[in-house]
């Protein structure tokens, strides 16, 4: 029997229920197929096809609230039909009728969007079975529909929706697959014992270094520590939330995870707790890292067996471990403590020659510096930083702007090169880094050029045979059909040097469990 004639029996068989009071109703089914009760709820969908065919009845069957005497539906009016269900693992593009029978994981709250096509409103809500999970998405009116019928852990039938391909983007459950509900999808609350509840597929911090970037996976550890909550601006110039969680487990390594919004504001970490978190995104910015997003489940202090037995190896054992941290993050003495290379490194693995730029630390030594063009002429407005040129008339035109103005102002572009033991390469040091490195904004090294030449000599000349933390970005550029390695400095720390001997110490113990 097809869904479309199941869903019209069920329909015919509430045709002779009296009528008592106006209010919509929905099924609910037990576990076993057959045997199927009654119970009140919320009107959850708009028509449904009967046995012929045609939009006969809404989902909700009829405004009535059924007799106490007739809640239950007997079992042999039901088995002369079969409800089949569809393992989420089949679901595809190919199938027109299915039902799928699932328990909600996690529920969103609304949230309201607005783009050039419109505005709206949306939620959505992760399901599972024995099979596998999927995502389900509500737009506008459905948003009104279904959000206050669909619960966290209970269980459902779920039928007449689109399947499409997932936004994978902002998946952050492992389908190919996604659903929409629409104007007439159908989704019953039903009983369903042996339908799973949420599902771990737990990856140890030390795999993370293998796998893909942007995947998604689920991970359990103990916090080490919390960080302060932080605010930060987008370029859209919108306020987040943000809290960074250091996780580590019986792997020996260590990762950062990233709590944004709500999650930041309410996360609290007393004791060192048990930490699992369901559909992070792993990011290879800064090393690799964890990112949690809304749709993300984060537990902590979970009753499962993996969090008992990562309670007791923190409690007997960690103490005794050296954890090696796979993100970046700053020490209390302000260095980076991850992604260390030497300038050899650089070239022996060919850093920045793939798509996306590669970032590294190294410790090195500034040897030279090309004071020539360390300057030049910038626009004077806070967004402009191109350069103008100078007119007959003694303005200063900026070809960005459109506008001549009266001045300008000095900014950096300054190229220094770089050597440790083993090798030395250029890099570009812009406004920031070089203003650290040497100590002088650029207006005031401008000064010194156009008045004291001696003085402006002595800068570069203080700076020369330094040694400095250098945080980099290096990448694989084309410039005048040439290619060539592009290294941009991003930060420039002072030396620590016991916190420079400790990193080396641990290099070598990692070189000599390798051999």
């Amino acid at each position: 029997m097809t869904v479309r004639q199941t869903q019209g029996a069920i329909e015919s068989l509430f045709n002779d229920v009296p009528v008592r009071n106006p209010v919509s109703q929905v099924m609910t089914a037990d576990a076993t197929p057959g045997h199927e009760e009654v119970a009140s709820s919320t009107t959850i969908s708009n028509e449904i096809p009967g046995p012929s065919g045609n939009n006969t009845s809404s989902c909700a069957i009829s405004p009535m609230k059924f007799s106490p005497m007739k809640d239950t539906i007997k079992e042999d009016s039901l088995k002369r039909f079969g409800t089949k269900f569809t393992p989420i693992s089949q679901l595809n593009q190919y199938l027109s009728d299915w039902t799928i029978r699932v328990r909600v994981t996690h529920k969103t709250e609304i949230r309201n969007w607005s783009n050039s096509n419109g505005e709206g409103k949306v939620f959505s809500f992760d399901v599972i079975d024995k099979s596998g999970e999927i995502k389900i998405t509500a737009f506008n009116s459905q948003v009104d529909t279904f959000f206050s019928l669909v619960e966290p852990n209970e269980v459902y039938l779920i039928s007449k929706a689109s399947l499409k391909l997932a936004n994978k983007q902002f998946a952050t459950i492992n389908n190919d697959y996604e659903i929409t509900l629409c104007g007439n999808s159908c989704v019953l609350a039903c009983r369903g014992r042996d339908v799973p509840s949420t599902r771990y597929r737990f990856v140890p911090i030390s795999e993370l270094e293998d796998k893909d970037p942007d995947v998604i996976i689920d991970v359990i550890a103990v916090c080490q520590e919390a960080g302060d909550l932080a605010q930060i601006t987008t370029k859209a110039g919108k306020q987040l939330t943000k809290r960074e969680l250091r996780l580590i487990d019986s792997s020996g390594k260590m990762v950062t995870l990233a709590l944004w919004g709500e999650q930041a504001q309410t996360f609290n970490a007393p004791c060192h707790p048990v930490v699992a978190i369901k559909g992070a995104r792993l990011s290879t910015f800064g090393g690799r890292s964890l990112t949690a997003f809304h749709s993300s489940i984060l537990m902590v202090n979970p009753e499962i067996p993996e969090a008992f037995a990562l309670r007791s190896w923190y409690n007997q054992e960690a103490h005794a471990y050296n954890f090696h941290s796979l993100s970046e993050f700053r020490s209390k003495a302000g260095e980076f403590t991850t992604n260390w290379k030497t300038l050899s490194d650089v070239e022996t693995q060919q850093l920045g020659h793939g798509e996306k730029a590669d970032y590294f630390n190294c410790v090195a030594t500034v040897v030279f510096a090309r004071k020539k063009n360390c300057l030049y002429q910038s626009c004077p407005t806070t967004s402009c930083h191109k350069k103008v040129h100078q007119q007959p008339n003694g303005r200063f035109h900026c070809d960005k702007c459109g506008k001549d103005y009266s001045g300008f102002k000095y900014r950096f572009i300054l190229c220094v090169n770089l050597a440790d033991f083993g090798d030395n390469t250029w890099a570009t040091c812009f406004q920031d880094t070089a203003e650290n490195l040497l100590g002088l904004t650029a207006e005031e090294l401008g000064g010194l050029r156009d008045t004291d030449e001696d003085a402006f000599n002595q800068v570069f000349r203080k700076v020369y045979f330094s040694t400095h933390v250098f945080r980099n970005r290096i990448k694989l550029e084309i410039f005048n059909d040439e290619c060539r390695v592009k290294v941009t400095v991003l930060e420039v720390l002072p030396l620590d040097h016991r916190q420079h001997s400790k990193n080396l110490l641990d290099r070598i113990r990692t070189l000599a469990q390798k051999n």
